[in-house]
């Protein structure tokens, strides 16, 4: 697991090898591959790594939530919502806003702004602190026109934690909507600052506010 949250799945999917060596039926061990394969592009082995870990521990909440988002990544959207659920369900997952959030996540993929909101509402409910839910759903309200509710939401999220290029993106162009001028130059040098070299202040110098 250590190698794989540093990016080397490749060595993390020879350890795991090594682990289902000494016992084939490990079921974290198939789920560790699942996400080893995921991160590699290997699609069908992910997949069927994610399928033996379950049918090993069908319960268990993160190999429900790991192959949930691998399902939804993949067009099985409708796949998807089963497993995140049953994590969620779990009330013993120390990480139950996840579930939500990758729920919410999908249904933002089908472009689904309803359920995807109720989703990450919940996720908001379990953790208040959930940046993530926050931003999507700041995001939400600013397709709907709710640019007052959005630019509240975001000055919420950036007291919580440290703004990203997306989350300053985002907020200049609801201070844009609201004309509060200096809130937008703010959230400008922001992104001209610390995030001059991604897409959002690409899309700033060329004026695509709207995309």
């Amino acid at each position: 697991m250590a190698y794989l949250g540093t990016g080397r799945a490749d060595t993390a999917l020879d350890e795991v090898k090594v682990a289902l060596k000494e016992n084939g039926s490990y079921a974290p061990a198939h789920h560790l591959a699942g996400l080893a394969y995921m991160m590699l592009g290997e699609n069908a082995k992910a997949d069927e790594s994610f399928r033996y870990a379950l049918s090993g521990a069908p319960g268990d909440p993160d190999f429900n939530n790991s192959y949930g988002w691998f399902l939804c990544l993949h067009g099985r959207a409708q796949e998807a919502f089963p497993h995140f659920d049953r994590a969620a369900r779990n009330p013993y997952y120390r990480y139950q806003t996840r579930p939500y959030t990758n729920a919410g996540l999908c249904h933002v993929r089908l472009r689904n702004d309803v359920a995807a909101e109720a989703q990450f509402a919940r996720a908001l409910e379990v953790d208040p602190s959930n940046g993530d839910a926050l931003y999507q759903i700041a995001a939400i309200n600013y397709r709907r026109g709710e640019f007052r509710t959005a630019y509240e939401q975001l000055a919420r999220l950036h007291q919580q934690r440290e703004s990203s290029a997306a989350s300053t993106w985002l907020g200049l162009r609801t201070a844009r909507k609201l004309g509060e001028y200096n809130a937008q130059a703010s959230y400008t040098e922001q992104l001209r600052q610390r995030f001059g070299n991604s897409v959002e202040y690409s899309l700033l110098l060329r004026g695509k506010f709207d995309e």
